[in-house]
């Protein structure tokens, strides 16, 4: 009457270990993104060697020197920005420095200076501060002002 399911391994069988082990071990070739949502407040100073994506709050600094930084569009954030790219959706008040690009979306403003080799502005986005636009040094040990 009841039809046995055939993935159902029956008591004191062994199952293949190899097999339950792949799904696992292959998580950890994919790319890994930290994501800290709306209702998390961090005060102090952030650091990490992955991207990350921002939501909430945060008072401090923030460094991710070989990784890009999101931050979100409903997120406010009062700390001083390092990081390889900076994409700005929310409110970010503090001077930003980014090793390639930063980027503000039409919903993100930053309060502060910019230090970037490439700044985009969308329509609606703002900006209240200097931009400082260094380029890199020719023996690749940093980046130098253009003028």
């Amino acid at each position: 009457m009841w039809k046995r399911d055939q993935s159902v391994t029956p008591p004191g069988a062994r199952q293949d270990q190899s097999t339950e082990r792949a799904p696992a071990d292959s998580r950890f070739t994919e790319k890994v993104v930290m994501d800290l949502g709306r209702s998390v407040v961090i005060k102090g100073e952030l650091s990490g060697s992955e991207d990350l994506t921002l939501y909430g709050q945060m008072e401090g600094s923030i460094r991710l020197p070989a990784h890009t930084l999101t931050i979100g569009p409903h997120a406010d954030i009062k700390a001083e920005i390092s990081a390889k790219a900076v994409m700005i959706m929310g409110a970010v008040t503090g001077n930003v420095t980014a090793g390639e690009k930063v980027e503000i979306r039409a919903t993100g403003s930053v309060t502060g200076d910019i230090a970037s080799p490439r700044l985009a502005i969308a329509d609606g986005g703002c900006l209240r501060g200097r931009v400082e636009t260094p380029v890199p040094a020719k023996n690749g040990s940093g980046l130098t002002p253009c003028c």
